[in-house]
């Protein structure tokens, strides 16, 4: 893998930028959509592709409990396997130490949307531990969400199963740390998390890039702590991670103590981060690229994205609208659709419109990703 700067902002820290890899160059700033089970859900490979998708990013972690690793090498490697020309990510299962744990039994998200029982108290201290997911300093012990059966996932198992799947590039195993934390959680975290970078990159035999995660939650001497570390261990590229604070504000002030210690000539990836009204803020703090569930996840309950806003297409007013999702958009879905046509699906239950919409939210998302790299370009971002 081969990162170049092409320009820099001379207003903020926003910067566009080649990744070179072995499938493909990808201009950055941009969305990398999730493709957790080697797919991005209702849509083809081709498909993903007609909607600008420039890279995607699959789940180590599910493609692990099926189908394993072993198929998808049997089939001649992740891109070969999914029908998938460019870019690959895996990420390295670290997302769900927090999803599969703290993240379910507190119904919470990396940024809070609420704090439980309007508690604002760190409930999360260094001797708690998830109910269904035990961590420990080797590793990780889950409960398979598919049969209940334990499985161990650490350091080592992450980058053998991320070089078998054979994306371009993947991430150091991690704890993706919860919100509500106090700082001696964050701090018994961090040790692990280090120690495990440590590991990733002397098992790493691929040429695969892989890049190492900085966590500290939302405690600014950890977050520098953790930026100074992985920093200094030469990955060729950068992931932030872990739990982003209590609100929008949190989440920028965190990428400000942060990337300015990591080095300017390396790319750096937001992970799990890409709402509409996040992206020209997180690309002006100097993030290259950053992973969202939100266009496919909305999609398919029946949300589209427009310049209107968000329109919920399942509401019986849109079975007298005529109009295409959006007028100004080129993609397949409103150059052949009406609202009125997906609105009928939608009440019908029938699969066809969460494709038709999964295609126009991704492409619209792309297309607004564009629009920021030519904001750049032209020195207004």
């Amino acid at each position: 893998m081969k990162f170049s700067i092409v320009k820099k902002s001379k207003i903020s820290r926003a910067r566009l930028g080649l990744l070179e890899t072995p499938h493909g160059v990808v201009e950055t700033p941009t969305l990398v959509p999730v493709a957790t089970q080697a797919v991005v859900k209702t849509l083809t490979s081709e498909e993903a592709l007609q909607a600008k998708s420039q890279i995607l990013i699959a789940n180590t972690f599910h493609l692990h409990l099926k189908p394993g690793e072993k198929v998808v090498k049997s089939a001649g490697g992740l891109h070969k396997f999914m029908n998938w020309p460019r870019p690959l990510m895996t990420d390295s299962g670290g997302f769900q130490v927090f999803s599969l744990g703290f993240g379910h039994d507190l119904k919470i998200g990396k940024v809070l949307k609420y704090f439980p029982g309007d508690d604002r108290r760190e409930l999360i201290d260094k001797t708690t531990q998830p109910k269904k997911v035990k961590i420990t300093k080797d590793g990780v012990h889950f409960q398979s969400p598919l049969d209940g059966s334990e499985l161990f996932i650490g350091p080592k198992e992450s980058i053998a199963i991320q070089q078998t799947l054979g994306a371009d590039i993947i991430f150091a195993f991690d704890e993706c740390t919860p919100p509500l934390s106090t700082k001696e959680y964050v701090k018994e975290s961090l040790k692990r998390t280090h120690a495990w970078a440590k590991i990733c990159l002397k098992e790493l035999k691929s040429n695969q890039a892989i890049y190492g995660i900085i966590q500290g939650s939302k405690y600014k001497d950890l977050r520098q702590e953790s930026a100074k570390f992985i920093n200094k261990l030469g990955f060729p590229g950068f992931g932030i991670g872990g739990d982003l604070g209590a609100d929008k504000e949190d989440m920028k002030k965190i990428l400000n103590w942060t990337l300015p210690r990591l080095k300017e000539t390396k790319p750096r990836h937001l992970l799990g981060i890409g709402y509409l009204e996040d992206m020209e803020n997180i690309v002006k703090t100097g993030i290259d690229t950053f992973d969202c569930i939100v266009p496919t996840h909305y999609a398919r309950r029946g949300i589209a994205f427009t310049s209107e806003g968000k329109l919920d297409i399942r509401k019986s007013k849109f079975l007298k609208d005529k109009n295409p999702l959006d007028k100004n958009c080129a993609c397949l879905t409103c150059q052949t659709y009406t609202r009125q046509y997906i609105c009928h699906l939608l009440r019908a239950n029938e699969i066809t419109p969460l494709k038709l919409l999964t295609f126009h939210n991704l492409y619209y998302f792309n297309t607004f990703v564009e629009k920021i790299r030519e904001k750049i370009k032209n020195g207004k971002l």
